[in-house]
This record gives structure tokens, C-alpha cells and sequence, in this order.
């Protein structure tokens, strides 16, 4: 993804209790274009967060004096829009799934890389700036036309009417085009909650998808490991009004 000029001049708000894992994180994402400002608690970061004015927030969630928990839905009482990804060393399932019922887009677990922290702050501003003010009608990808609205995938002369799982699953996963669509979040945008069942019910929505789009060599969803999915395409293409 190629960020723009505007997108470069984003202000993030970074709060990490750790001192040298935050000096780097903020050294890494200037870098990279972005303004960033760094506090070592969560009370710090929320005062600073109510006098300044950031587009992104990133919040560890074990911090002092308040956690990223709590920041978040403090956060979310003012600003229901601003992209919030989660930093911890936690990976219950209960501990992601209550980050994501806080409001909080993505949720990574440490030890995690630069490049994926920069990946996912990425695939965060593409959907934001895909959805901020339009609605998506449809997408080509490979030889397929996605026709968001009436729930049809086209190949040519080739018209499949999708289920509403379907349809929903198939558009996370071109929002997310070549980026990974993780499983918790599917499960608690689609389904609404992530228990046994939810689960093995988007697994079989997964091949049903595979299925309808075999006949495109070019095209693949594959799994990633205890992550989620990745629809593998060279180009996608969305249409909006």
C-alpha cells in the first residue's frame, strides 16, 4: 500500500509501559512517515489524547495507572471512529475477544515484528479510507466481479447468488486483500461472538468460497496459522457510491 501525503502527516498516539519497546516503536513508525508521540502509562496517554488531536491510537494493555482496556473504552466514549490496535503479551481468547468488544480494531500479541505492526496499521487506513464517507458496492478481483449489494459473485457469464454469510465473509475478506483477516475479528463482525460452533461454521463458509472461486487459478484463500485468512489476489479493484 502506498501511503499518501496526507497519510503520512497521521498522528499517532502510542502508549507502551516498556520503555525501550516503545522508543523503538515510535523510531520505527517516524520512519516511516508517520507522527508519533509516546507515553509510558495509560494515564499519561489519555490526558495527552484529550488535548491533542491523533488519528491512531496504540495501546499496551498491561500498562500502569490505567491499562489499554481501560484507555480504550474511555477513548471510545469520545471518539467512536479513531483506529485503536491493542499491543500485549496476553493471548487468551478471553482477552482478545474483550478487546474487540471495547471498540478496538486489531489486536497484536508480543513478540510481534516492525513490518507487522506496519502492515496492520496499513490495512486499518485502507478500510477507514475504503469506507469514510462512501459505500462499497462492489469489487473486482481476478476474473470476478463482487456485487456487494445483491450478494452476487459473477465469472463471466457465471452468476452465483451468495448466502448472507457468504456475502459478508467474501467482503472481509476484500477489504482485507492480501493483508491477513483475523479470525476473532470475522467471527465478532459476522457472527457476534466466537464460541465452537461460530467457528466450525466459518471454516465451512471458507470452503464454500474456495469452491466458488476455483476457476481462477490466480485467486487463493489460505489459511494462516493460528491467525486467521489471507485472500491472495495481484489486483482489487472497488467500486463505490
Amino acid at each position: 500500500m502506498a501511503l499518501t501525503n496526507k497519510e503520512l502527516k497521521l498522528r499517532i498516539l502510542l502508549c507502551e509501559d516498556d520503555e525501550n519497546l516503545g522508543m523503538l516503536l515510535r523510531e520505527y513508525v517516524q520512519a516511516k512517515g508517520f507522527n508519533c508521540d509516546l507515553y509510558g502509562d495509560g494515564d499519561a496517554g489519555f490526558k495527552a489524547f484529550l488535548k491533542g488531536r491523533y488519528d491512531f491510537c496504540i495501546l499496551d494493555v498491561m500498562m500502569p495507572k490505567k491499562d489499554g482496556f481501560t484507555m480504550a473504552a474511555e477513548i471510545r466514549a469520545i471518539n467512536q471512529d479513531i483506529p485503536i490496535i491493542f499491543l500485549t503479551a496476553k493471548s487468551l481468547k478471553e482477552d482478545v475477544l474483550e478487546g474487540f468488544k471495547i471498540g478496538g480494531d486489531d489486536y497484536i500479541t508480543k513478540p510481534f515484528s516492525m513490518e507487522e505492526l506496519l502492515s496492520r496499521i496499513e490495512a486499518i487506513l485502507r478500510r477507514v479510507k475504503g469506507n469514510k464517507g462512501k459505500d462499497i458496492v462492489a469489487y473486482r478481483f481476478g476474473s470476478f466481479y463482487f456485487d456487494v449489494t445483491k450478494q452476487q459473485l459473477s465469472n463471466g457469464s457465471n452468476v452465483t447468488k451468495l448466502t448472507t454469510k457468504e456475502s459478508d465473509l467474501l467482503s472481509l475478506l476484500c477489504s482485507h486483500a492480501n493483508d491477513i483477516l483475523e479470525r476473532n475479528y470475522a467471527l465478532k463482525t459476522i457472527w457476534a461472538d466466537d464460541n465452537y460452533f461460530n467457528a466450525r461454521s466459518m471454516d465451512v463458509y471458507i470452503t464454500k468460497l474456495r469452491k466458488h472461486l476455483k476457476d481462477d487459478p490466480s485467486l487463493e484463500i489460505i489459511n494462516i496459522h493460528g491467525r486467521g485468512y489471507k485472500l491472495v489476489c495481484s489486483k482489487i479493484e472497488v467500486e463505490t457510491k
